[in-house]
């Protein structure tokens, strides 16, 4: 008998819609059911791609024994970490709390008035290796209801009590100062070998890499690049990379960046190709080009939906096992290439007979293809050309294997950074398959996660929409149309742009003391209302939401925008100052405040209008992060309406001409492109 969360469209409630366990969806039926039963509420929040999920599903979930507790003591509720973030954000604040860490699964207990008492991650079901077990949890906890309400609802009162946020945030001044100790905090914990910063497990945290670019561009002289490209490198060269099937996995297990857990998630998908882009834009080289293509070949091809938006996640399980839909043996690879192109394949991507993972191969790079190649007596350009051909021919057979789940709910937040990933993308490598994806991709949100009033709703899924969108919804998306006029210069992008903006201002926006909360106005009221600037697995909303305003500032010339963008940074100083390595998107933010930026409007004409569109390549193709760019073709009326200052532009002897200014002074303007290129270094 399917379970209450039969109704849902969440992959992850599905999942579970057949337990034996009452499974309830989060919402005030159930906690109006433990008020009236008299009951604790178990929460359990995970998702669909979440691989110790999937273990305790099958040690807890689906055990009668443990539904029985579960059912005869508790109301349960899952939730989808993905679908509610806001749920998430406040009970895993919780966990930490009390525990020290965190992570999914999230299993927490608490009153019916949402107050937690109880929290952890996975249990087993029976107690081993001196992890308590998930029955005697049960049992325990339902005694205490039973027999020691009192100090149950003390703990509760206090553990809310804990999480609350701080009346007010201290403040620090902003300057240089806190870029430096970013740096400085980052260079300590890199590692020269592989790349990536701390030990294992490793994470790629691209924000870190755009921001140590950025910090390149203020100290040539400092480390920073070399971080960035040792961290690239090592990363596409490691089994983290999905050298068969392209794509990047959540995180690898170990330092060399060899042993993924094999999940592929779409914010990872985007944040990374914008990672490599700008590396190539500043450095010119091509392999930082070729791997921004790669992460694009993989999501266009196999998370892009129908309508044009981008499904969020790919489980690392198939079949039961981690893995299983991506390793080889040696024996595998020569059936299907033979055993020449077989072997010569095996040697590349040091696939053996013993194997690298539980008996079988990660594919991955020991060597560049110029050093394999000259060690093996082989021409580079056929060798890598044979390489190609290897990986296509394994790729339609790994095709007839049975899959890992895809997570096909589209989120707004998660399709806002894959928007600006492929609106980066083009502008640096020119494809135009990129600025296509990225205007479907904006349309479909526009049109099909957008309520009449104009607010934007969190998920989509087989043509139903849930959940009011929360700051990173707003704050993403916006990001994704920013850079999507830069490329496309469709003022309509930039019009939607500044209305969004203007509705995050009402909903979000604290008047009192600064920054953004997470959660509407007006929305559900939960035990805390808080404001997040960590720049974890994605970057946080205000940080986000800090850069856009800055843009939009300077791209409209409207002041108010400016200060709102100098009031969130300032809101936040204080936390970040004490150890910004943590906050390296609001480090990128702050960069852009701090200057030089550029403000450049290309006004075109009917005349040679080739050479303007060589001029904005030109811009485009340059690495230029704090930068904000316009076109306008004659009058332009639209273009006046959002950035009035443009109006006055006029092109020079009726040719091309680019407007620069500068740290608030304008340039005199040019209409020759070696004039212009000279001016954009």
């Amino acid at each position: 008998m399917a379970n209450a969360l039969a109704r849902e469209q969440s992959p992850y409630l599905l999942q579970h819609a057949e337990n034996p366990v009452h499974w309830r969806p989060w919402g005030e039926d159930a906690f109006q059911r433990a008020r009236k039963e008299d009951k604790p509420v178990f929460l359990s929040v995970g998702y669909a791609t979440c691989h110790w999920c999937h273990v305790m599903a099958h040690e807890s979930f689906e055990d009668e024994e443990v539904a029985k507790l579960l059912n005869e003591h508790y109301v349960s509720v899952k939730v989808d970490r993905e679908e509610r973030p806001d749920v998430d954000s406040i009970y895993m604040t919780v966990c930490q709390a009390l525990t020290g860490h965190g992570g999914w699964p999230l299993s927490v207990f608490m009153t019916p008035d949402k107050k937690p008492f109880y929290a952890g991650t996975y249990f087993p079901k029976n107690s081993r290796m001196g992890m308590p077990g998930f029955m005697d949890i049960l049992s325990h906890i339902a005694n205490l209801w039973e027999s020691h309400r009192d100090r149950v609802l003390q703990v509760s009162d206090q553990v809310t009590q804990a999480v609350q946020p701080k009346a007010k945030l201290h403040k620090a001044p902003l300057s240089p100062d806190m870029l430096e100790k970013g740096y400085r905090q980052l260079e300590s914990a890199f590692d020269p070998k592989w790349g990536g910063f701390g030990k294992a497990p490793k994470f790629p945290s691209p924000h870190h890499l755009t921001f140590l670019l950025r910090y390149h561009k203020r100290n040539p002289r400092s480390r920073a690049l070399e971080m960035v490209e040792t961290t690239l490198e090592n990363m596409r060269r490691g089994g983290i990379f999905d050298h068969v099937g392209l794509g990047f996995s959540r995180y690898s297990v170990d330092e060399k960046w060899l042993v993924p857990h094999f999940e592929k998630m779409l914010y990872d998908q985007a944040m990374l190709a914008m990672a490599y882009t700008e590396a190539f834009q500043l450095t010119g080289k091509e392999f930082f080009a070729r791997v921004a293509r790669e992460i694009f070949q993989y999501v266009l091809r196999d998370m892009r939906s129908p309508g044009g938006g981008f499904y969020s996640a790919e489980d690392a399980d198939s079949e039961g096992e981690e893995g299983k839909f991506y390793v080889w043996s040696a024996e595998e690879v020569k059936s299907v290439l033979g055993e020449e192109s077989g072997n010569l394949f095996c040697r590349f991507y040091d696939i053996t007979g013993p194997g690298n993972f539980e008996g079988k191969n990660i594919p991955h790079v020991t060597r560049s293809v110029q050093a394999f190649a000259q060690s093996a007596g082989l021409d580079a350009q056929e060798l890598e050309k044979t390489l190609e051909e290897g990986r296509r021919e394994l790729f339609q057979v790994r095709e007839q294997r049975i899959h890992p789940l895809k997570d096909d709910k589209v989120l707004t937040s998660w399709n806002g950074l894959m928007i600006a990933a492929l609106a980066k993308g083009y502008q640096a490598l020119q494809e135009p398959a990129y600025l296509e994806a990225a205007s479907a991709a904006a349309g479909f949100v526009l049109e099909s996660l957008r309520r009449e009033d104009g607010r934007l709703l969190r998920r989509y899924r087989n043509g139903q929409t849930a959940h009011d969108g929360y700051l990173d919804d707003y704050a993403f998306f916006i990001w994704g149309l920013l850079e999507l006029y830069e490329c496309a210069f469709h003022t309509p992008y930039l019009k939607e742009a500044l209305s969004l903006q203007n509705k995050m201002g009402e909903l979000f926006r604290d008047e009192k003391d600064g920054g953004f909360f997470f959660t509407p106005q007006g929305g559900e009221e939960h035990i805390v209302r808080d404001k997040d600037i960590y720049d974890g697995a994605v970057p946080s909303g205000n940080s986000v939401a800090a850069l856009n305003l800055i843009r939009l500032a300077r791209m409209t010339g409207d002041p108010r925008r400016e200060e709102e963008a100098d009031e969130t940074l300032e809101t936040f100083s204080g936390m970040v100052s004490d150890y910004p390595m943590a906050y390296t998107q609001y480090l990128n933010a702050l960069d852009f405040a701090m200057g030089p930026a550029k403000e450049i409007v290309v006004v075109g004409t009917e005349k040679n209008p080739s050479l303007g569109e060589e001029m904005i390549r030109a811009i485009q193709r340059t690495f230029l992060p704090n930068r904000v760019l316009l076109r306008r073709n004659g009058d332009d009326e639209a273009l006046s309406a959002v950035a009035p200052y443009t109006a006055a532009l006029k092109p020079l002897q009726d040719a091309p001409t680019v407007y620069i200014c500068e740290n608030f002074a304008c340039q005199s303007p040019v209409n020759d492109l070696e004039a212009l290129r000279s001016a954009l270094t």
